[in-house]
C-alpha cells in the first residue's frame, strides 16, 4: 500500500513537471498605465495536435491577436492586451491541450496605474452644446411637396387669369371694330405678311377670300363663310334684285371672278402672275367699298323719331396684372400657412389625447 502511494506521488510530480515545461506564459511588462498596451506571449513545446482555446481574462481586454509562429519546433502565440480600469489584475492560468492532454500556464499579475493630471496646467474649454444630427432629405420632404403644390396652384391660377384677360382684350378690340374697319385691317395685315412674294400664293388667296367672306357675313348678314362660291354669288344676286343690298352688277361679277380665281389657286394649283395677284388685291378692296346693306328712308325716319336716351355706363377700372398676381400669391401663401400649421399641430393634439386601455 505504501509502495502504491509512493508511485502515485512520483507520477503526479513527473506530470506537473512536464506541464510546467510544456507551456509558458510571459509579458513584456507587469506595470502599465490606463490605456497602455503590453504583450502577452504563450510558448508551447511541440507543433502537432495542439489546441489553444480562447484567452480568458479578468479586467483586461484583448486589442489584437498576432499570427501564430513556429520557432524551433515550438509554437508561439502573442496577444496585445490593455486595461482601462486602474488596479491589480491577474491573467488567470490558461489551459492548452497538447496531444489531448491539458497543460496550464502560470497566472501573472498586471498593475494598471492611473495617469496623474495637473488641472492647473490644463487649459479648460467651454462646455459644448448638444450637436444635432445632420438634416436629410426626409426632413424637408413634406416642405418640398407643399412648395410644388403651391407652385402648381399659382401657375394654374395665373395661366387661366392671364388667358381670360387676353381673351377679353381681343374680344373687346374686335367688337369695337365695324365690319368695314375689320376688313380694311385684315387687308393691311395680309399685305404685311408678304405671302405671295414668298411663293405662298395659296395661303394668300385663302386669307384674302376669308377677309371678304367675313365682311359680307357681318355687313350683309349673309352666311358667306359656310357657303360655296356659286351659292354666295347667287345669294348676293337675289338680295340685289330684292333691293336688300346696294351693289352694282359689276361688283358682284368682280367678286365672282375673284372667288373663281381663288378656287383655281387652292384646288387646281394655279399660279397667277404678280400683276394678276395685285389686281385681285385691288378688286377685294373695291368689293369691300361697294357692298352695303340697303337702309330705307322709312326705317331711318322711324329711328330718328324715336327718342334716344343715352345712358353712360360707369367706367369700372379693372385691376392691373401685377395687382392680380400679388393678390393671388398672398391668398395662396395664407392658405399654405394654415395647412402647414394644422399639419404641425395635429401630431401634438394626437399625443395629448388620453390613452384608453380596454381591460376585459
Amino acid at each position: 500500500m505504501k509502495n502504491l502511494l509512493l508511485y502515485l506521488v512520483l507520477l503526479l510530480s513527473i506530470q506537473g513537471f512536464s506541464q510546467s515545461n510544456a507551456v509558458k506564459a510571459e509579458v513584456d511588462t507587469m506595470n502599465i498605465r490606463i490605456g497602455e498596451q503590453f504583450q502577452y506571449k504563450l510558448s508551447i513545446d511541440g507543433t502537432d495536435n495542439v489546441i489553444i482555446p480562447k484567452l480568458q481574462l479578468n479586467g483586461l481586454e484583448v486589442i489584437d491577436s498576432l499570427k501564430l509562429d513556429t520557432i524551433q519546433n515550438k509554437l508561439v502565440q502573442k496577444y496585445i492586451l490593455t486595461g482601462f480600469d486602474s488596479g491589480a489584475f491577474y491573467i488567470p492560468r490558461q489551459q492548452i491541450f497538447i496531444r489531448n492532454q491539458a497543460h496550464f500556464t502560470d497566472s501573472l499579475l498586471i498593475n494598471v496605474a492611473t495617469v496623474a493630471i495637473d488641472t492647473t496646467k490644463v487649459k479648460m474649454f467651454a462646455i459644448k452644446g448638444i450637436k444635432s444630427e445632420p438634416y436629410r432629405f426626409d426632413d424637408y420632404k413634406h416642405i418640398l411637396f407643399w412648395v410644388v403644390a403651391i407652385l402648381l396652384l399659382v401657375g394654374s391660377i395665373l395661366y387661366f387669369a392671364l388667358k381670360r384677360t387676353n381673351d377679353d382684350e381681343v374680344q373687346t378690340s374686335e367688337q369695337l371694330l365695324s365690319p368695314y374697319q375689320e376688313a380694311l385691317k385684315g387687308l393691311k395685315v395680309l399685305d404685311g405678311k408678304l405671302l405671295w412674294q414668298n411663293n405662298k400664293i395659296k395661303e394668300h388667296y385663302s386669307e384674302l377670300t376669308h377677309i371678304i367672306r367675313n365682311f359680307i357675313e357681318r355687313e350683309l348678314h349673309v352666311p358667306a363663310l359656310e357657303t360655296t362660291s356659286e351659292g354666295l354669288i347667287e345669294s348676293l344676286a337675289d338680295f340685289n334684285d330684292s333691293n336688300t343690298i346696294i351693289a352694282e352688277k359689276e361688283t358682284i361679277d368682280k367678286l365672282n371672278g375673284l372667288l373663281k380665281q381663288a378656287d383655281l389657286v387652292k384646288f387646281a394649283k394655279s399660279k397667277p402672275l404678280a400683276h394678276e395677284i395685285e389686281a385681285d388685291r385691288n378688286i377685294a378692296k373695291y368689293i369691300i367699298d361697294n357692298l352695303k346693306p340697303n337702309v330705307t328712308e322709312s326705317e331711318t325716319t322711324e329711328v330718328d323719331l324715336e327718342p334716344v336716351i343715352i345712358v353712360e355706363k360707369p367706367i369700372v377700372k379693372k385691376p392691373s396684372l401685377l395687382v392680380k398676381i400679388i393678390t393671388i400669391t398672398v391668398i395662396v401663401l395664407f392658405i399654405a400657412t394654415i395647412i402647414y400649421s394644422v399639419s404641425k399641430t395635429q401630431p401634438i393634439l394626437n399625443s395629448l389625447k388620453p390613452q384608453v386601455t380596454d381591460v376585459r
